[in-house]
Parts: structure tokens; C-alpha cells; sequence
């Protein structure tokens, strides 16, 4: 596992896009990775307003997105079966075992996963 690499949860990116300025530490001279899931979830709020757009999207090219593959499916479902999670939070933290980096987020149901890397954000 790389030090320097980082997966944000969904919870995690719309707290930095509302301005919660704890976070940032956490994140300085951080490579920043997220799911396609995060990308959609951030996206696909009815109602945003150009400008949240804007910003949403000013983030997201600042980050690497990770599209699904063969092994993340494979995690998703294993994740699933062991843990009786939601589908996103399940291809989320997926991602995370993929990439074998640490994930932050805020989801309590998270912890639940042992073999996670997770640091856990409490506002």
C-alpha cells in the first residue's frame, strides 16, 4: 500500500465540497482516487444548480476516477455476501481492496469490513 494514495467516499466529497475544512489535512500531498460510484452519486443530485455543477466537477477532475472491472465485481459480490451491504457502499469500498489503499469515510457500516483499510471521518 501506497502512503501517499488516498480513496474519498462519497460522504467525504460532499463534505469537502460544502467546505468542512478538517478534512484538508488529511488530504495535502494526497494522489486522491474515487469510484465511478462517488462520481454519480456527487453528479446525480436533482436540483444542482450550474454553479454545483461547476464545482462538482472542477473536483472531480482534480481526482482519479476507477471505473468498475472484473475484479472489483468480484469484491462487490464477495463484499455482499459476507457483509449484507448496499450495492454502491459494497463496489466503494471494492474499489478500495482493488486498489489496496486506505478509504475515509464516514458511513459507519463501513467498519463492518475487516479486511478494509478505513479511516473513519466523525465530524
Amino acid at each position: 500500500m501506497n502512503g501517499n494514495n488516498l480513496l474519498l467516499d462519497t460522504n467525504v466529497v460532499l463534505y469537502l465540497l460544502g467546505g468542512e475544512q478538517t478534512l484538508i489535512p488529511l488530504l495535502e500531498n494526497k494522489k486522491i482516487y474515487i469510484s465511478f460510484i462517488t462520481q454519480l452519486e456527487t453528479l446525480g443530485y436533482k436540483g444542482l444548480t450550474t454553479t454545483e455543477k461547476e464545482k462538482i466537477n472542477q473536483f472531480l477532475s482534480e481526482c482519479i476516477i476507477i471505473d468498475i472491472n472484473p475484479v472489483i465485481k468480484n469484491y462487490t459480490i464477495r463484499l455482499r455476501q459476507t457483509y449484507d451491504l448496499k450495492l454502491p457502499d459494497s463496489i466503494v469500498m471494492a474499489t478500495s481492496l482493488y486498489l489496496n489503499i486506505p478509504i475515509i469515510s464516514a458511513d459507519k457500516e463501513f467498519r463492518k469490513v475487516e479486511e478494509l483499510d478505513l479511516i473513519y471521518y466523525e465530524k
